[in-house]
């Protein structure tokens, strides 16, 4: 799969992908490494947490329920009026 054809991945600019990369659509394979197609050094994009060029990682979002109580909620209420 060669997307740009046109760039050279090997003149040191580009730095090959890590394993946290492995499966993205942007990975762009030339001479034997896989490079991003996106960004130059995608180590970096990993550090804090998941890169947002990422098309293989979803991001999850953790939802807590929160218990209230009936009679609490009830006085909490009829003070207002």
């Amino acid at each position: 799969m060669q997307k740009n054809a046109a760039v050279n991945y090997n003149d040191g600019c580009f730095k090959v992908v890590v394993e946290k990369c492995e499966g993205c659509d942007r990975i762009v394979e030339q001479e034997g490494n896989k490079f991003c197609s996106t960004y130059l050094n995608p180590e970096a994009k990993w550090k804090l947490g998941m890169c947002n060029f990422a098309t293989h990682a979803k991001i999850e979002i953790a939802v807590s329920k929160v218990r209230i109580n009936p009679l609490k909620a009830a006085k909490r209420a009829s003070k207002g009026k």
